[in-house]
């Protein structure tokens, strides 16, 4: 092991500028020592011992986050870690493990008041350290934080996007099929000769159906009797060879007596293929439709995402409407809404102006909150979420209130600490509430908690013009 002097201690940067008696008086007060490869020099929850200086070797920095390991970062030869003057850090929060041999110096904590009364310089030079790292660790968890929320979502958003996108595989398939079958009814209507007047009138009664928007709303059982009613009309009208006539002559909103109107302004012998023949548009229509609703659903799942995650804008803040980043946010969580069966209560003020935010950033916020809230809510009976939002003078609030079973009172005062969580192990990070709590306090904003027994609000409050 190498016996470590002043000049190693000044070829490190953060101690350049450091009196040379200073150092000394650091390096004779400090434990030298090694750690073999796979050794830990730190563990979550373990008290800190002291101020660490890595001379050689490396460590590396991880947590354990859904019972897989989340890289942090890498302390190389120089790197100075652990307890510094002013820092309230007290544990552990992360795993440090040596990937090779490595000789570290670590200063004592029990030290720490004498090296703040009597060493100035040296005190200054470890604050820009602690301050670097507070900035450093900062950013690292805000992105630890995204990508952890893009976590949450992703699951949920392949479900979700893959029913319509099934949904589009079926129909083109159907649809295709349905095409090799055309020609067979286009033969048996070409045969039959019919008048301009009853082209004219066919046409026209197509395109009524096809405009028609307020078709009927019914009920498995409504639609069932209404389904048998029309067959019988068609049975005594001797119409056949068409499974799913009666299923569009319902869905479309036809009646008998648009049938026996029809059917009164046409040759009897002509009207069974030219009903055949209406039949056949309305299932191709049907079918379009079907694919377009689909394709629709994916589109507006793509188009939430890209809002979410704000990927087309810089960080600055834009004025926004905040009720679209809220509907965003339950889109990419309906998936886990659907699950655990949430009733869902919206009431929004649309008159709220629009608000100067971070987009990206907040919508983390609604993110964190609204599944803080569902994981509150489940195996909970008749589970609710509701969220509010309105003005309160040059302010907007935003209630996000669950009817779970509450947060007890011996830890309402911890939930917004970093890493505190009171999910299982390795289920939860404690990294939301922190995140949202800082989130808010950049716009200039308070979050505040209310809990009880059946109720839990998160109420958050930051200026219109930021």
């Amino acid at each position: 092991m190498k016996d470590i002097k002043v000049e190693d201690l000044k070829s490190i940067k953060v101690f350049q500028d450091v009196p040379e008696d200073q150092l000394q008086w650091m390096i004779d007060r400090s434990r030298h020592y090694e750690l073999e490869e796979s050794a830990f020099m730190t563990s979550p929850g373990e008290p800190l011992n002291g101020t660490h200086v890595i001379i050689s070797g490396r460590i590396e920095l991880y947590r354990i986050q859904n019972n897989a390991k989340l890289f942090i970062a890498e302390l190389l030869p120089g790197t100075v870690t652990g307890v510094l003057p002013f820092s309230r850090g007290k544990v552990g929060v992360a795993y440090g493990q040596c990937t090779e041999l490595t000789q570290i110096m670590t200063f004592p904590v029990e030290q720490m008041r004498e090296l703040i009364i009597s060493h100035y310089e040296l005190t200054q030079a470890l604050v820009v350290v602690m301050t670097s790292r507070v900035r450093e660790f900062t950013e690292l968890e805000q992105q630890n934080e995204k990508m952890m929320a893009l976590g949450k979502l992703s699951a949920g958003l392949a479900h979700e996007l893959n029913n319509p996108a099934a949904a589009i595989v079926r129909g083109s398939v159907s649809l295709k099929k349905h095409l090799l079958l055309q020609p067979g009814a286009f033969k048996k209507l070409i045969s039959i000769h019919l008048s301009p007047e009853e082209i004219e009138l066919i046409n026209a009664k197509m395109m009524e159906i096809m405009a028609n928007t307020e078709r009927p709303v019914l009920s498995m059982m409504q639609r069932s009797e209404r389904e048998d009613e029309i067959l019988d009309w068609l049975d005594v009208n001797s119409i056949g060879e068409c499974d799913d006539i009666a299923d569009n002559i319902v869905e479309f909103g036809i009646t008998e007596a648009d049938l026996e109107e029809l059917k009164s302004k046409i040759n009897k012998d002509d009207f069974s293929p030219i009903l055949l023949w209406i039949n056949n548009n309305l299932t191709t229509e049907r079918m379009v439709a079907d694919i377009q609703e689909a394709s629709k659903r994916i589109a507006d799942l793509v188009g939430s995402v890209k809002t979410f995650t704000h990927m087309d804008r810089g960080g600055e803040k834009e004025v926004i409407d905040i009720h679209i980043g809220i509907k965003n946010t339950l889109t990419m969580l309906n998936y886990k809404l659907k699950k655990v069966n949430i009733k869902v209560t919206e009431e929004f003020d649309l008159t709220l102006p629009h608000v100067k935010v971070m987009v990206g950033e907040l919508n983390q916020v609604w993110t964190n909150l609204i599944d803080n809230a569902i994981d509150a809510l489940e195996n909970q009976p008749n589970p609710e979420l509701r969220i509010i939002t309105h003005r309160d003078k040059e302010f907007v609030k935003v209630s996000i209130c669950d009817n779970g079973p509450g947060i007890p009172a011996e830890i309402k005062n911890k939930i917004f600490d970093p890493f505190f969580t009171t999910k299982a192990i390795g289920k939860g990070t404690g990294l939301g509430l922190d995140v949202v709590m800082r989130i808010i306090k950049q716009h200039h904003g308070s979050v505040t908690l209310h809990t009880g027994p059946g109720k839990t609000e998160f109420l958050v409050c930051f200026p219109i013009n930021g």
